[in-house]
């Protein structure tokens, strides 16, 4: 790794990206649904509920509501599915996303999502965004984000141990998961502000600064740094 000013680079073998809030924003989305979805179930004060970014939703389900047996929690995680699929009005590609995706071959990137695999394929397809080979999804794994479990699986996915992947993310959950897991982490920013990503290896403004080249045995990936 070599730092210089504001500019970082560094080698790597494989790249895992959480989805929203670092390659689509579905901020709006999310907020508006799970305050219907609070309207739909009763919760108290549906309004001022604050969306727990990066956990998944059949946590939040379980958060919201503990006197829920398993069968109500699967039908409350399918109204919230229901909903966020639906909702698309102002989903949009994040700046830098798609060029960055496209300078990766195939096999050396995966999505690592907390969203479903269903929201997440809606999700993809409504954006234009590129489905990828290797995916992991938050129905896909038995401990979601800050577990560690999502981003191991993503580094066997890609035939690679997490020392060697950098993972993308941009909440405090999803980077707790990726040093968790003991890959190193590119925090961005969009969702969170600076000081509450602190425990990201790196930090950069947004993807629009993240570059990528393939060299021998992996890539290098150059980026612009935030102080902290």
């Amino acid at each position: 790794m070599s730092q210089n000013s504001n500019e970082t680079t560094v080698r790597t073998k494989g790249v895992l990206f959480d989805m929203d809030g670092v390659l689509i924003r579905s901020i709006g989305a999310v907020e508006r649904c799970w305050r219907e979805w609070c309207r739909m179930y009763r919760v108290q004060n549906p309004d001022q509920f604050e969306v727990p970014h990066g956990k998944r939703a059949v946590d939040i389900v379980r958060l919201l509501k503990p006197e829920f047996n398993e069968a109500e929690v699967a039908e409350g995680l399918r109204a919230i599915e229901d909903l966020e699929i639906a909702d698309t009005a102002d989903l949009a590609v994040l700046p830098g996303a798609k060029e960055l995706l496209q300078k990766l071959p195939v096999d050396r990137w995966a999505i690592v999502t907390s969203a479903t695999k269903r929201l997440m394929l809606g999700r993809l397809v409504a954006a234009g965004l590129p489905v990828p080979e290797r995916i992991i999804a938050g129905d896909m794994v038995e401990r979601g984000k800050p577990d560690p479990e999502p981003y191991r699986r993503g580094a066997e996915l890609l035939g690679l141990t997490p020392a060697e992947c950098i993972v993308v993310e941009d909440a405090p959950s999803g980077i707790g998961a990726g040093i968790a897991a003991g890959c190193r982490v590119l925090g961005v920013l969009g969702t969170h502000a600076a000081r509450d990503l602190h425990q990201a290896t790196w930090i950069a403004p947004s993807l629009v600064s993240v570059r990528a080249y393939v060299v021998t045995d992996g890539l290098e990936l150059m980026f612009a740094s935030v102080t902290r």
